[in-house]
């Protein structure tokens, strides 16, 4: 728990096994995303969401750049429960090198009719189907290629995933 606390902006919600939590990097999410899932052996560690997972994305895409002269987007992925849905899917909490957000307001749809309200939370589709992949306990895949992305070219973020506090509608 206190881990979870020192985490943490602010609690959410309480429940028997489950602190729901607004994280320091502002995402709303149980326990503060604290695991203790595929880390070893011993029972007192604990898994905690990088400092800036953003910042960590781009030192991996930096970094397989100057080895390989090829800079491919990164995500940093974690799975995550979802408010309004049972079980947790692969989310994006760092992005580098393409866009977290893709705003599609304005574009026609199949019809022609302009789309209203659309953002694609387009690192998170691509982070669910990764996680596909990269498995949840012991598959032991901790990095996935993911190739014929048609990607926006736009370096984004995480953080653009995150929605405002001020638009939250269910503070």
């Amino acid at each position: 728990v206190e881990l979870i606390l020192s985490e943490s902006q602010e609690v959410m919600r309480v429940r028997k096994g489950a602190l729901i939590v607004r994280h320091r990097l502002g995402i709303v999410l149980a326990n503060a995303g604290i695991d203790q899932s595929n880390i070893g052996q011993d029972k007192e560690a604990a898994l905690l969401l990088p400092v800036d997972p953003d910042a960590s994305a781009a030192k991996l895409r930096a970094g397989l750049r100057a080895m390989t002269g090829v800079g491919p987007a990164v995500l940093i992925i974690d799975s995550l429960g979802r408010a309004w849905r049972t079980g947790t899917t692969g989310t994006a909490i760092g992005v580098a090198g393409m866009p977290g957000l893709l705003d599609l307001r304005g574009r026609p749809d199949l019809h022609g009719r302009p789309l209203a309200s659309s953002e694609l939370g387009l690192a998170d589709e691509v982070a669910a189907a990764a996680s596909l992949v990269m498995g949840q306990a012991d598959e032991g895949r901790p990095i996935v290629l993911v190739r014929g992305i048609g990607l926006a070219q736009r370096d984004g973020s995480a953080t653009e995933l995150i929605r405002p506090r001020h638009l939250d509608l269910f503070p």
